[in-house]
């Protein structure tokens, strides 16, 4: 199993850190959307 990760990882190098950027974008519309009832 670990080295089924390890040959994803290195496939998919050039993508990860787009991949990364995307899911810290997600968690960010998630915490404002479930702030933004309790500012108005």
């Amino acid at each position: 199993m670990l080295s089924q990760i390890a040959d994803i990882l290195h496939r998919s190098r050039d993508t990860i850190w787009q991949d990364a950027l995307g899911a810290v974008a997600l968690m960010v519309l998630l915490l404002a959307g479930l702030h933004l009832p309790g500012m108005i």
